[in-house]
């Protein structure tokens, strides 16, 4: 991640987080839009934490495939760093792969869904176990801290997990690459909002892969990652010192560190063109196509205070076409959302994703009602937002 559009390009949420898979089936410029000032509250817990969660039975294995289940190596106890109520934590996880292999489907299994908020797997290539083993070795406890991507080699992002998203199946015919030897970084953010300290307990989370063999005909999938700002002001009547933005940008970079401090300024300078920073509940990025290829499913995702996102192809352009609109946004249900069809695109097109969120609804969220007003940038916590469009997709 060496310049900014290749930063924008990895963002990680978070996350964050989301299935980025593609199923056939599944258990710019900020400006104040003129919606009603006071919409309602979410029909849902709009948070998931404390909910029940049960593992439903996984679908039965088609022609060619095997399961292969991991977990954590060990119980782990987070502890929010810096005085936030967030941690994400990378486990190193090996499917112990001899020969190629695609990954054609997954199952995240949380062990405590009360504190898990979402869960990415980073494909981590042979040549890199090594470094990554003696990284962990390491860093103290089990796994190491891990705010934004996974922080070793260039994972690649094949699968994850948050509220709303059962077991998922890609379709027939579609894989992510697996070569032998390769293994996951499993990445979990654990929020602590309404579990602190020891009451949070452990965690010991998994995952059922779902695999083919590597000689299979399959069309190699990878996850495409479009961000854009979050610049959003406290609302009417909400004051305190977090409500100036110089304030709450130094209070995410104190929370999770330089890297995710300067996330905010990296995604205006690669969005806006360097130009100030608009505050308002929308926002949205154009994010130029490199390669040609197929989308076959998109996701979006924000965090509590998310109303809506939509993803967009060629904007303003006789050809012009919305790939995913998602107009009453629900953090509980996040699960991908395949196309009927396959979408061509081609170098030169351009995304654009938009997302718009409410301040008004920190005041009225069970999860955040206890927060103090901030105006919102970028950041990995629950407490914090992002907007994230996921396209899954392959190369022609």
């Amino acid at each position: 991640m060496r310049d900014v559009h290749r930063r924008v390009r990895r963002l990680s949420t978070a996350a964050a987080l989301l299935t980025a898979l593609v199923l056939s089936a599944s258990c710019g410029t900020g400006r104040q839009t003129g919606a009603d000032p006071s919409p309602p509250v979410p029909s849902s817990p709009h948070g998931g934490h404390g909910q029940p969660f049960e593992v439903p039975p996984a679908a039965p294995l088609r022609d060619g495939e095997r399961f292969v289940n991991l977990s954590m190596p060990e119980p782990y106890r987070p502890a929010a760093p810096n005085g936030g109520t967030d941690e994400y934590r990378c486990f190193l996880v090996d499917p112990a792969l001899t020969d190629p292999a695609y990954l054609t489907g997954s199952q995240f299994l949380p062990q405590n869904a009360e504190i898990v908020h979402h869960a990415i797997f980073f494909r981590i290539e042979p040549a890199e176990v090594e470094s990554v083993r003696r990284f962990d070795a390491e860093s103290p406890g089990p796994g190491w801290t891990c705010f934004g991507d996974t922080g070793v080699g260039q994972a690649a992002w094949v699968a994850h997990w948050a509220p709303g998203a059962n077991e998922t199946l890609l379709a027939p015919g579609l894989g992510y690459p697996m070569p032998p030897g390769s293994q996951l970084a499993m990445q979990v953010h654990y929020n602590l909002l309404t579990a602190p300290g020891e009451t949070a307990g452990t965690d010991q989370s998994g995952i059922r892969l779902r695999l083919a063999d590597g000689r299979a005909d399959v069309d190699p999938l990878a996850t495409e990652l479009l961000a854009a700002p979050v610049e959003l002001p406290c609302a009417a009547g909400e004051s305190g010192e977090l409500c100036d933005r110089t304030a709450a940008l130094r209070d995410v970079h104190r929370r999770f560190g330089t890297e995710s401090g300067r996330r905010a300024d990296q995604l205006n300078a690669a969005c806006n063109r360097g130009e100030a920073p608009v505050p308002g509940s929308t926002q949205h990025c154009d994010h130029q196509v490199t390669r040609p290829g197929l989308v076959h499913a998109l996701g979006g995702h924000m965090h509590l205070l998310g109303r809506a996102v939509r993803v967009e192809l060629n904007p303003g352009t006789p050809g012009a076409r919305t790939l995913l609109d998602v107009p009453a946004y629900d953090f509980d249900n996040q699960a991908i959302r395949p196309l009927a069809e396959p979408v061509e695109v081609r170098t030169g097109d351009v995304y654009r994703v938009t997302c718009t969120h409410d301040a008004t609804l920190r005041a009225r969220l069970p999860q955040l009602r206890d927060s103090p007003p901030r105006y919102v940038v970028w950041g990995e916590g629950t407490s914090d937002e992002m907007c994230l469009g996921l396209v899954i997709w392959s190369q022609r």
